[in-house]
């Protein structure tokens, strides 16, 4: 099946599917679905280390994969049950301008709520340093990859 954008904004596709039975329709379908999945894998790899495990057997790898594909889902759960409250903040850097919160901010949102939960009384100006001064620390070092 070849798909082409009648505006010309987007590159012309061909898709393939092996099971000539299936309508063009469900084939974009499908796509549409394996997009959201890849999209999941690509941000576990960058932000979770799913490719860059250093385990020595398979068996090892098999046990740990779960375990930060779980990890993705406990921060994906816990942000937005922490959007609810606020806003989920969505960084913009210079060269990359995004309308929606990708998974940094979500991880970066997480960190910062446990982080501020672990000082012993967050509405003092003083923790050990000067708040703005924490903060700040706190900010880069949630949002390091």
């Amino acid at each position: 099946m070849i798909v082409r954008d009648p505006k010309g904004k987007f590159e012309t596709r061909a898709w393939l599917c092996t099971d000539l039975n299936q309508s063009p329709r469900q084939i974009l379908q499908w796509f549409l679905l394996r997009w959201q999945v890849e999209v999941t894998f690509q941000e576990v790899r960058a932000h979770l280390g799913v490719e860059t495990q250093r385990q020595w057997s398979d068996l090892a790898i098999a046990r740990t994969t779960p375990v930060l594909l779980g990890l993705f889902s406990i921060v994906t759960l816990l942000a937005d049950r922490l959007a609810r409250h606020r806003t989920l903040p969505v960084r913009q850097s210079v060269w990359y301008s995004k309308a929606q919160p990708t998974f940094s901010d979500a991880i970066a949102l997480v960190r910062q709520r446990l982080w501020d939960s672990g000082s012993s009384r967050p509405d003092r100006q003083m923790i050990q340093i000067p708040r703005a001064l924490f903060v700040g620390l706190r900010e880069a070092a949630c949002y390091a990859q």
